[in-house]
């Protein structure tokens, strides 16, 4: 019998205060422990996130890195788009599963982030396939040319369903379309009456479930990830 939200919601109250945190940070530290690791020049990328940014947990982290780099090599795309680059941890692992030739796109409206995301880039040998493009994603996304194989959503949050739009109908049969933070710390459950950014949220994850183009998938992984594949 399928859980309620409302089910749902009192699970999390009556166990807010118990051991969970504490279980689901050991699980988590498991799973890192027992998967693929993380290569160096990503690790040196995360601490550096850690040291010269105000809020390194936007970084996607070893575990759903592995993550992204699985399912970009499980789907060979030729060409991806990265909506909101932060300091390219996610991109390089995205990246691992361009084939030969394959081309991604990254955009960020932070130009004071372009330093850091162009180092790692140069330090990952990817210049000839990572294309960083700086502005305003809703004015950038019409001007890359071509269809997507694979696209991340991961810029504010408030422009979601709009970036969703813009690349959909872009998005070739048979590709992915991921978006991250889509459980927003858990808000998206206990604090859903009162939290605006939480309503944002699933009001997107409504809309891609009722989307009839694609098939989804929400996993609890980190802040909650979003996987939508076009029919």
């Amino acid at each position: 019998m399928p859980v309620s939200l409302v089910d749902f919601t009192t699970f999390a109250a009556i166990n807010k205060h118990h051991a969970m945190p504490r279980e689901i940070d050991a699980l988590g530290a498991y799973c890192e422990r027992w998967s693929t690791a993380q290569s160096t020049l990503l690790h040196e990328l995360e601490r550096e996130t850690h040291l010269k940014t105000l809020a390194p947990q936007m970084m996607s982290g070893h575990l759903q890195g592995r993550l992204l780099s699985l399912l970009s090599q499980l789907c060979q795309p030729r060409v991806i788009l990265e909506v909101g680059t932060f300091t390219a941890y996610a991109t390089l692992c995205l990246a691992e599963g361009l084939p030969p030739g394959g081309r991604l796109h990254t955009i960020e409206v932070n130009e004071e982030l372009a330093y850091l995301i162009r180092k790692y880039i140069r330090r990952a040998g990817g210049e000839d396939r990572i294309q960083l493009h700086l502005g305003d994603a809703a004015e950038l996304i019409p001007q890359i040319e071509g269809d997507f194989d694979l696209v991340f959503i991961d810029a504010g949050k408030m422009d979601y369903a709009r970036h969703y739009d813009l690349v959909i109908d872009r998005l070739r049969p048979g590709g992915l379309l991921l978006a991250d933070n889509v459980l927003w710390s858990g808000k998206i459950v206990d604090r859903l009456h009162d939290d605006p950014d939480a309503q944002i949220l699933h009001a997107f994850n409504q809309k891609v479930q009722a989307d009839e183009r694609v098939d989804n998938l929400i996993l609890p992984i980190r802040d909650g990830l979003s996987i939508a594949r076009k029919r």
